[in-house]
């Protein structure tokens, strides 16, 4: 992976996030389960209170000063988002609770509107649940059926099967653009290349790639591409659905409400155009407020910075894992994003989980709602320490010591 030499102040950036500062017994937190959610730069916080506390009023409705200023901070982030993200069009940025709505609404959406019996969805192994579950509920109601598009043992995407699994059947390809298992980054722009050359779209999972690399959607040429608030440092229960106009203008509505219509009758509605249409009801304005604000941060810092720092942790965490007899790493791909996904002998890894807390250690264990690629590598689950920019090596050198003692004690 090519980076660029990392120059930011590292104590800075970990001063912008309060929770780092936290003790629970003996030590400040170090959080190493930045995959199931990032921490929060006070810029995001203090926004949040801003606006519950001086400025929150309903946007799209009203024609009072505080709506009128939601309204403009709120479709500003779309903005934000589109040039975040390099989408061709504010329309084509439609705000969500998350990944998880997100790829349901395509689900849903282009489901109901393209996939018909004896249809296709092509599914990626490395998935996790929510870019499957959806496709399953969706294949059971159009009769159509989902393919597994399988691995290999260095948790890297079968590209030499691909082709083969493309046919005149497939209607959609989905995949993530880094797993959130094991962390290896898959080869978006080539598997859209290839599905491209039979007009076939493609949904790119970026929940966890958001927050690590530099996502241009118009290179990659997604068809949709979806990602989370709040893994990328920004608040929770919202997220962010791109597609390219031509599909959303073709898709109907995912829900009914409210801000969704130009015009209710008893006989007929009509729907709002784009984005709108797709964002019924009471949106989730001022988490999306300070989403544009965590966006704002990232940007000034600069994702290939970030990129190159992540990487260096990487490697220096894989190295220093090495040196612990017993330990084996799942996923180890060339190509990864700063995780390490791993297990101890025989040991079950929430028992791992919950030694490491009592050393003031955060790392999540279990499936990691990836139980497809569990069962490939035939186990339950494993520690997963998933690092961001806020970590340092003296947190790897603490995390590996105290690794090593609780080891020491379950042997």
């Amino acid at each position: 992976m090519t980076t660029k030499p990392c120059t930011f102040d590292i104590e800075q950036i970990r001063a912008d996030f309060p929770i780092l500062k936290t003790v629970k017994y003996k030590r400040p937190l170090v959080y190493f389960d930045n995959g199931a959610t990032t921490q929060k730069p006070q810029i995001v916080i203090d926004t949040l209170m801003e606006y519950y506390s001086t400025k929150n009023s309903n946007i799209h409705r009203a024609v009072h000063y505080m709506s009128q200023v939601c309204t403009h901070s709120y479709e500003s982030v779309r903005k934000t988002v589109k040039q975040f993200i390099n989408a061709a069009y504010e329309h084509e940025i439609v705000f969500t609770s998350g990944t998880t709505e997100s790829i349901n609404l395509v689900a849903n959406s282009f489901g109901s509107r393209f996939v018909v019996e004896g249809d296709e969805i092509l599914v990626s192994q490395l998935e996790h649940h929510s870019n499957i579950v959806p496709w399953q509920l969706m294949a059971e109601r159009q009769n159509a059926k989902v393919v597994m598009w399988p691995m290999n043992d260095k948790g890297e995407l079968r590209m030499d099967l691909l082709d083969g699994l493309l046919n005149e059947k497939t209607k959609l390809v989905c995949l993530n653009h880094v797993s959130n298992a094991l962390g290896t980054i898959n080869p978006v722009e080539e598997v859209i290349r290839i599905a491209h050359q039979k007009n076939i779209p493609v949904l790119v999972d970026g929940a966890q790639a958001i927050q690590h690399l530099k996502v241009d959607v118009q290179a990659l040429d997604a068809d949709f591409y979806a990602f989370s608030g709040h893994k990328i440092y920004g608040p929770t229960g919202i997220g962010v659905l791109y597609g390219k106009s031509k599909w959303l203008e073709a898709m109907p509505p995912y829900k009914g409400g409210g801000d969704m219509v130009k015009k209710v009758s008893f006989e007929k509605t009509t729907y709002a155009d784009l984005p709108l249409k797709f964002e019924a009801g009471t949106a989730n304005y001022i988490d999306a407020i300070a989403l544009g604000e965590a966006i704002n941060y990232i940007d000034k810092i600069g994702l290939e910075q970030i990129a190159s720092y992540e990487h260096e942790l990487l490697l220096y965490a894989e190295k220093q894992l090495k040196t612990i007899d017993g330990v084996r790493i799942f996923g180890t791909s060339d190509h990864k994003a700063a995780t390490v996904s791993f297990t101890y002998k025989n040991t079950h890894p929430s028992d791992l989980g919950e030694m490491l807390d009592k050393f003031d250690i955060a790392v999540r264990t279990g499936s990691h709602c990836a139980q497809p690629l569990m069962a490939y590598f035939g186990i339950g689950g494993t520690v997963r320490m998933s690092m961001s920019f806020y970590n340092t090596k003296e947190e790897i050198d603490y995390f590996v010591a105290s690794l090593k003692k609780v080891c020491s004690m379950l042997d």
